[in-house]
């Protein structure tokens, strides 16, 4: 378990990163949605979130397509068809269904059935 801390103009923010289940991009804002179900909305573009995680000692973090950043621990479902990223875990208030193109899943897929060889 790591702390990320990220500093503003007029906040800081401590969060454990196994807290953090992924980061939206919004414009020019990002949504970290913790495992409470609750988003913090950053004045952080997405490629911010991902420099950072790419620096953690356990990065967990894959980046899916061009506006979506998520935890591996948390992924349940990966849907080619219906173009559906479930994420689940016993820490979870519910279940975060997520849309992503098809061709970022299929990359997903392919890195987590890869990962899952080296276990």
């Amino acid at each position: 378990m790591e702390w990320l801390k990220i500093s503003t103009s007029t906040e800081l923010v401590r969060m454990q990163t196994d807290d953090i289940v992924f980061v939206q991009a919004d414009g020019n804002y990002s949504d970290v949605y913790l495992f409470n179900g609750k988003p913090h909305k950053m004045t952080f573009k997405l490629h911010f979130f991902d420099e950072v995680f790419q620096k953690l000692k356990n990065n967990t973090f894959v980046r899916v397509g061009k506006s979506l950043i998520v935890n591996k621990n948390y992924i349940y479902v990966i849907n080619l068809t219906s173009q559906e990223l479930l994420l689940s875990g016993s820490r979870l208030r519910g279940d975060f269904k997520l849309k992503a193109s098809r061709e970022a899943l299929k990359e997903l897929k392919a890195l987590m059935e890869q990962e899952g060889d080296k276990s």
